[in-house]
């Protein structure tokens, strides 16, 4: 089913030279859709064709699907999918979107009947390892914490309680993991406390992770009180 529908998308949008490979990671953001549907139901939807940050994706997606539940006469009860669900690359939230889509504006279209999804839920669980290099026995020098998602701030709590020794080896954890991402900005951090208290090299960070982009002139790069800080 998921290449029927790329190739699918493909042959709908070719004149407009858009080539669709993944499901997740190229209709994630609206794009793909907005033309899809123009082409499709000659709508005209009012955002811009490409949407660069995550909250203009969020925006340009709830205007995307509210229009196809109208088209659809889809109560919000009866839809299959979310703006989360698209904008976190849920795959079967975009298939369940593109079928109901396809069905709607190309019923003759040929869809491969009896498609089965299985769905695998995972909960994740973060192995924090930390070393303290000591040549006598390293085996008594290892603490490892495996921190559910709603248990991490307890973990952290026993880490400041227990084994208050080990802060300055989880910090150089961090350090390294912070200047490997804005060292390619030219920039070093040696002291986590003082240098990401007024939120600029977080702000960085950020922007360096995952492709997000952060305009610089939403915050101030050398805030000069309190307040800029904020």
């Amino acid at each position: 089913l998921p290449q029927f529908l790329i190739d699918w998308i493909n042959t709908t949008l070719k004149q407009e030279h858009i080539v669709v490979k993944s499901l997740e990671e190229d209709l994630f953001d609206g794009l793909v859709l907005h033309h899809l549907l123009e082409n499709l139901g000659s709508l005209k939807l009012d955002v811009d064709k490409i949407a660069l940050t995550e909250k203009k994706q969020r925006q340009k997606l709830s205007v995307i699907l509210e229009a196809v539940a109208r088209c659809l006469q889809l109560e919000e009860n009866q839809l299959k999918w979310s703006v989360e669900s698209i904008l976190t690359k849920d795959l079967l939230s975009t298939l369940h979107l593109l079928v109901a889509i396809a069905k709607h504006f190309q019923p003759n279209l040929a869809i491969p009947p009896n498609v089965q999804v299985e769905t695998i839920t995972i909960e994740v669980i973060i192995v924090f390892i930390f070393v303290t290099m000591d040549h006598r026995d390293l085996s008594q020098d290892l603490v490892c914490l495996e921190l559910g998602r709603n248990v991490a701030d307890d973990a952290f709590d026993e880490l400041f309680s227990r084994a208050p020794d080990r802060l300055d080896a989880v910090k150089q954890v961090f350090l390294q993991f912070v200047n490997q991402h804005v060292g390619k900005l030219g920039l070093n951090v040696k002291d986590i406390e003082s240098q990401f208290a007024d939120g600029v090299i977080l702000l960085l960070l950020i922007g360096q992770l995952e492709g997000y982009f952060l305009n610089l002139r939403d915050f101030f790069l050398t805030p000069a009180n309190t307040t800029e800080m904020v």
